[in-house]
């Protein structure tokens, strides 16, 4: 009678611990399913934008005039593409765009770099205390500082240069903070080592420190990347000739040329505003691993 008992009480004991488990199983099927369809939900709410900015730039102005928008053109308008570049010199923005992106992030890099060893790594008077002013220009906006800085330029005879565009914005507080916390999470042993093997300061910082943060710098340089192409107030003050414009002010030429009359040309806008990013999604579409990396690795510090 007592073994019956025992195993009976071992059979309503399995099935209890089974039906929680399948009880379980559920709840976290159901939450997996929940969390999937807000995903997708977030994703599409973040590339609808997208979406239609592509297909407003292949649709007919009278198209884009509707009363009901079409999700899809009614004729797919490639035309659009080919009037934009007729309409406006946008190999000279593109050259011009690359130039002053590529000029402002490498000088950003070195600067940083450097300054965030220092700051890491360094021993000298009053460190904590100018990393408190490097922090502070993070909070000053560039409203506040455009006017000195636009009178310097034009006093350097610098107006419609490449310097104007580029030497302004060669030192980045927030990219000098976030390589200063990546070279901070980097074992002080590593650097006394090299220094025990004759390695001087540069090659601590290049061959130890720089390739050890690799998905930070990259992070931080891709950053630095977009803003700069994304770029529009400081070029529109210090460039006036055509020769000297961007790609962001390329895009608003677009408008101008129907002064007046701006939705007349939305589509051609549309169209001019995809050749713009369409550097910058190839970009992050190579670089999103490194991306990923950097941004978890920050949020971890």
């Amino acid at each position: 009678m007592i073994r019956k008992g025992g195993k009976g009480m071992e059979k309503v004991m399995l099935k209890i611990k089974k039906d929680k488990r399948i009880k379980r199983n559920k709840k976290e099927i159901l939450l997996s399913i929940l969390r999937d369809i807000f995903a997708i939900a977030i994703t599409l709410f973040m590339v609808f934008p997208i979406y239609w900015m592509i297909i407003s730039s292949l649709k007919t102005s009278e198209e884009l005039l509707q009363a009901v928008p079409s999700l899809w053109p009614k004729k797919l308008m490639w035309r659009n593409y080919l009037d934009v570049l007729e309409m406006a010199s946008f190999g000279v923005y593109f050259v011009n765009t690359i130039i002053m992106t590529l000029g402002t992030m490498v000088l950003q890099m070195v600067i940083g770099i450097f300054a965030a060893y220092g700051f890491s790594k360094g021993n000298f008077r009053f460190k904590n205390t100018l990393f408190i002013v490097v922090l502070g220009a993070l909070m000053v906006p560039i409203q506040v500082t455009f006017v000195p800085t636009y009178v310097m330029m034009a006093r350097l005879k610098w107006i419609n240069t490449f310097k104007a565009l580029i030497l302004p914005n060669a030192v980045s507080a927030y990219f000098i903070f976030m390589l200063r916390q990546a070279f901070m999470g980097v074992d002080n042993s590593y650097v006394e080592a090299a220094q025990v093997d004759g390695m001087g300061r540069i090659g601590v910082i290049f061959r130890i420190l720089v390739p050890m943060c690799k998905p930070t710098i990259i992070t931080v340089g891709l950053i630095t990347f977009i803003n700069g192409w994304n770029s529009y107030f400081w070029p529109k003050m210090v460039t006036t000739r055509p020769q000297m414009r961007t790609i962001a002010l390329g895009v608003y030429e677009l408008k101008r040329s129907y002064a007046g009359m701006e939705t007349m040309n939305t589509n051609q806008i549309m169209a001019g505003a995809v050749i713009a990013i369409v550097p910058i999604i190839i970009l992050f579409l190579v670089m999103q691993q490194y991306l990923l990396e950097g941004f978890s690795k920050a949020a971890m510090k």
